[in-house]
């Protein structure tokens, strides 16, 4: 009964997020259409004229991908010269995306060459979306480098020769596998049905990945190399505990910490990432404190990992890599070998134009099967909505509904539980 009604809860929670992410579609619709047949007599004319514009350019694009009219006034870029566009195209990128040394040029109708770009896919996209964005620019395509734009390019020597940048700022080159459960992030989650930890609890998280260094264009395919450092931290707390002699409500059960060293190489629609890492867990004090016998063990390894990632289509992605213990702690051995795979999947963005934010809904199954669990299948699945500042890239809150069938955490790892989560997240 219990694990009908937390199937339940996790479907309204699904439902209840499409519901908003359509709702609020269709109030901006509903907004324009009443703007575009009772206009106000005592109002500036034009206002009118700037509605039935932006009523044009929805019906142009079902995406409801809105341009940058919030930003920039109405024909503002399109008065001025191609010379004076491809200097204010050329900052705007440099401002968002100065670590991939992208080159801008404009014809005198408008159209929007860019040289230059990341041989990844996801980023080259993203660049490209970043641009189409903008009002009164024709198109947007990439272009291929000729001796004029080498010219160009030599004369920035200063700038654009460099070998690499550190601190990149805008993404990682490897994205982040979003339902791996040890996935460095900033989350907090609310659990039912786990019955291994607590039959509910919250679970927090609190970790990120800091890119420190980026090479461009190394190796024969011409890729970008990057060395990131990752740390978390997750913590789960019981809250109806079993022994609360104090009237305690929240029980911290296990927390565990990762550090890790992760080395990614991104081209074309292909990402790799190879990671060395050390993870350890421990018992909590009130759990330890509140049982009159607790068998403590020191779970400590370290592991090494190899992933590759394939950009199948703009909104599908699969990924796959196997791992090795390096070391285990006495007290916990850990076989050899585990492998990991898995898929996301996002469709039907949109850009909100008030909030000028991108957003999308996604699914994501993620698959782990470790020796040390007799290669036992762990599954978790994810179904939500993400928003970020840019299409595709950078940082992203997300809110989505999780089931977990498999390992459990912290010394309890090789005990085999299954939960449904409602979690709010944000990270890359």
């Amino acid at each position: 009964m219990k694990r009908v009604l937390c199937i339940s809860i996790a479907i309204n929670v699904v439902c209840s997020l499409v519901y908003c992410a359509t709702s609020y579609a269709d109030n901006y619709q509903q907004s324009l259409d009443s703007a575009l047949f009772h206009s106000d007599p005592t109002k500036d004319p034009t206002a009118d004229e700037d509605i039935v514009l932006v009523a044009e350019e929805r019906q142009k694009n079902t995406q409801l991908r809105i341009s940058r009219t919030d930003q920039i006034p109405r024909d503002r870029l399109k008065a001025e010269t191609a010379a004076y566009l491809e200097g204010y195209i050329q900052a705007m990128i440099d401002a968002n995306y100065y670590e991939f040394r992208v080159i801008v040029s404009v014809d005198k109708d408008k159209n929007v060459m860019l040289f230059n770009l990341p041989n990844d896919e996801l980023l080259k996209h993203s660049i490209i979306a970043f641009v189409s964005d903008l009002p009164d620019v024709g198109e947007v395509r990439e272009g291929k480098i000729d001796k004029e734009i080498q010219t160009r390019i030599d004369e920035k020597e200063p700038i654009r020769r460099v070998k690499g940048v550190w601190f990149p700022e805008s993404t990682v080159l490897f994205q982040p596998l979003i339902a791996n459960p040890r996935e460095p992030v900033y989350s907090i989650a609310y659990r039912w049905g786990d019955n291994v930890i607590a039959n509910q609890e919250i679970a927090i998280s609190l970790g990120d990945v800091f890119p420190l260094f980026r090479w461009f264009s190394v190796f024969h395919w011409r890729g970008d190399l990057q060395l990131d450092i990752a740390a978390c931290m997750w913590a789960n707390f019981d809250m109806d505990p079993e022994y609360h002699p104090r009237d305690e409500w929240a029980e911290l059960v296990t927390s565990d910490y990762l550090l890790s060293i992760p080395l990614s190489y991104a081209v074309g629609k292909w990402a790799y990432r190879l990671r060395v890492y050390h993870i350890s867990s421990h018992l909590g004090d009130e759990f330890i404190v509140n049982r009159t016998v607790v068998n403590r063990i020191n779970v400590s390894f370290e592991a090494l990992d190899f992933f590759a990632s394939y950009q199948a289509t703009d909104g599908l992605r699969v990924y796959l890599g196997p791992g090795f213990v390096l070391h285990s702690d006495n007290a916990y051995p850990m076989k050899v070998f585990y492998g990991e795979y898995g898929l996301e999947w996002r469709f039907s963005g949109l850009r909100y134009h008030y909030h000028r934010l991108y957003g999308t809904p996604f699914f994501a199954v993620d698959v782990q099967q470790w020796q040390a669990c007799h290669y036992r299948p762990s599954v978790t699945a994810q179904l939500g909505y993400e928003w970020s500042k840019l299409q595709g890239a950078g940082r992203k809150v997300r809110l989505f509904a999780e089931y977990h069938n498999g390992n459990s955490e912290g010394q309890f790892f090789k005990d085999h539980t299954q939960y449904i989560a409602a979690r709010l997240s944000w990270g890359f």
